[in-house]
């Protein structure tokens, strides 16, 4: 009988050695002790293998069953620890030591801390435009750790936006500016997760990219959109920190009527005429204004999703760099507004 228990130790042995997985490990042994008793169950008495394997079958099926009972008890042992595990630890730490060590600087400060920097790292921002304004924003909340960043823009890179689009270099003209922005936003900050949609937004493709995300940011350089993304995030229920430039000045504000601040249009009813708001490459623009505003941008966006002071809901923040004046505007809502009135 020894050498059959003896052969059992063996192949488990065996296995482990190997590192074969305990389910296939408990394969031959089975067969091995299943073979003892169908032989003692279908071989006379006096048959030679009975003798050699020795004792009878009620002595193996007892042994045996008393085996199954040991290996049970410390099976279940082991799958109860592993659940008292999952339930002291469901999940892995939020942070690597690297991030950690990264995000310090937030984790220290009263307004963010722990708390505030995961909520960061659990935020999803959608960045609209990947040029003056959305360079500076999209580098400072990838280096913020906002765990999902999508950026959208249907324009590659040229010469000319190198002047003040931070985020692009010289090797990347001719690229789309998405992806170029993907490629420097994932050097700065491998952890975080980047989407890029190489397109030019309309109504419906807006809807369904903002469905996923938790703040929209604005920063196109044309009206047609910055309205479209007005009235698409207020039916939504999303908030759009919007931003916008002209040679010397920059405006920045949150447009959230659903937390009952005015949004877009309530401000700005109508788009200017031709000619009278001429854009960056009609007008100029000096290089680190965008930079100015854009990182205005990232910091509303820090603030909103941690909680922290008091944003720019209801309120027109104007930046006059030749002069070095900042303005605030206070804004309310419009009843009669056609995107988020009551009429």
């Amino acid at each position: 009988m020894i050498w059959v228990f003896l052969l059992s130790v063996f192949f488990w042995g065996l296995g482990h050695f190997m590192k074969v997985p305990r389910p296939r490990r408990i394969l031959p042994v089975g067969v091995l002790l299943g073979g003892v008793l169908v032989a003692h169950l279908v071989l006379p008495a006096d048959h030679p293998l009975i003798l050699r394997l020795g004792g009878t079958f009620a002595g193996w099926a007892v042994s045996i069953a008393a085996l199954a009972l040991i290996w049970a008890y410390i099976h279940g042992i082991g799958v109860l620890k592993r659940r008292a595990q999952e339930v002291e630890m469901p999940n892995k730490p939020p942070f690597s030591d690297t991030e950690l060590d990264r995000y310090a600087r937030h984790i220290v400060l009263r307004e963010i801390g722990g708390p505030g920097q995961r909520a960061l790292k659990d935020a999803r921002v959608l960045v609209v435009g990947a040029g003056g304004l959305g360079s500076p924003a999209l580098l400072y909340l990838a280096a913020a750790g906002i765990g999902t960043i999508g950026v959208v823009d249907d324009d590659a890179v040229d010469n000319s936006n190198l002047q003040r689009q931070v985020i692009h270099r010289d090797a990347d003209i001719d690229l789309p500016k998405v992806f170029s922005a993907e490629a420097a936003m994932r050097a700065q900050n491998p952890a975080i997760n980047v989407r890029p949609y190489h397109r030019r937004l309309d109504h419906d493709s807006a809807a369904e990219i903002f469905k996923d995300y938790d703040i929209i940011l604005e920063g196109s350089d044309n009206f047609t959109t910055k309205y479209m993304v007005n009235s698409v995030a207020a039916a939504l229920g999303k908030p759009v920190i919007g931003a916008a430039l002209s040679q010397w000045e920059g405006q920045i504000s949150t447009w959230d009527p659903a937390k009952g601040g005015p949004c877009y249009q309530c401000v700005f009813p109508e788009a200017p005429a031709a000619g009278l708001a001429p854009n960056c490459s009609e007008s100029g623009v000096i290089g680190p204004l965008p930079g100015v505003i854009g990182s205005m941008m990232a910091v509303e966006t820090i603030k909103e999703i941690c909680g922290a002071g008091e944003g720019l809901r209801g309120r027109l923040m104007i930046y006059d760099a030749l002069f070095s004046e900042v303005r605030i505007i206070r804004a309310t809502k419009r009843n009669d507004c056609p995107v988020c009135g009551n009429a």
